[in-house]
């Protein structure tokens, strides 16, 4: 996975405007739970990812998204232009996409995301694929749409990136396209069927799988090889948004050929960054500051297979 072309990162995926209420906790189901500040933030995997691609540096960033016409669509697009993103933009009847986020004072969140405009993606809105070195996709388009464009991206010789997340069952034919699959503990389980996570990970044969833990960093298996990069200690204030933050970053630094341990680590920082501010993408760290927090924490290395 270190001998990468490299090129330009499209982004097909979605784009939500986040309407987020701070509380003392996440509801149970039946709960009431009185909240306390409420804020709007851009966000969206699709696009969190995009503005984390773009804001990584050196790696150029356009994304396919599909936007209704109204004022949310203005939020998103400004947030997204302001990062240095090229949009591709479908404008669809339906309303711009929307999540509903409580934010616990220790950080975890509930999502309730409705799509609006982001299910309007069809597999022709694929812009020319001349000059992408990747295409990164997540699973809030309509599954027919990311499958077709996967293929596409695969007849073009691009680098097929996949978040899986919403986590959701696969089918084997899908996943084979997939050159790059990005996963939690969670969506690795309900891709595979499997819940110990060596086993889930030997199960699959993608050329590069990355295993995303939380606080406890990150696993890879490429090439036959396995990484394991160690979290970073933080104190979190908004997790929302960190995988994101992660995925976006580890794909521009491969699309720039920076070797898959150096990827690996620079995400990891990225996304502990991320988790100490508020809001998926207004959290999202430049480079100059990961520089500056990999130089902080330059003791943090990686771990090969023989030490874990």
């Amino acid at each position: 996975m270190n001998a990468i072309r490299q090129g330009t990162v499209l982004v097909a995926g979605s784009a939500n405007l986040d309407f987020v209420v701070r509380a003392s906790h996440v509801p149970a189901p039946g709960e009431t739970v009185l909240g306390r500040e409420f804020t709007t933030f851009p966000g969206g995997k699709g696009a969190n990812q995009a503005v984390a691609c773009a804001r990584a540096g050196g790696a150029s960033t356009r994304m396919l998204v599909a936007l209704g016409d109204d004022a949310h669509a203005m939020s998103l697009e400004a947030s997204l232009r302001a990062a240095g993103v090229e949009l591709i933009v479908m404008r669809a009847n339906e309303s711009t996409g929307v999540a509903f986020v409580c934010l616990s004072d220790t950080a975890e969140n509930a999502i309730t995301v409705a799509p609006g405009a982001n299910l309007a993606l069809q597999p022709h809105h694929l812009p020319s694929l001349s000059g992408i070195s990747h295409l990164l996709m997540q699973l809030e388009s309509p599954l027919e749409s990311v499958i077709a464009w996967a293929r596409s991206a695969r007849e073009a010789g691009v680098i097929t990136v996949l978040n899986a997340a919403p986590a959701l069952a696969l089918p084997c034919d899908v996943l084979a396209m997939v050159d790059i699959l990005i996963v939690n503990e969670t969506e690795l389980a309900q891709l595979t069927g499997i819940h110990d996570m060596d086993a889930a990970l030997a199960a699959l044969d993608n050329p590069c799988v990355v295993v995303t833990l939380g606080a406890r960093g990150c696993v890879a298996q490429a090439d036959g090889e396995r990484f394991e990069q160690s979290a970073f200690a933080i104190e979190p204030v908004d997790t929302t948004g960190a995988g994101d933050t992660f995925c976006g970053t580890f794909v521009a630094a491969l699309s720039q050929g920076v070797p898959l341990a150096d990827a690996l680590q620079r995400a990891t920082a990225a996304s502990a960054l991320a988790c100490t501010r508020l809001g998926a993408q207004a959290g999202v760290p430049a480079r100059a500051e990961v520089d500056a927090f990999l130089a902080r924490h330059a003791n943090l290395p990686l771990r090969t297979a023989d030490t874990l």
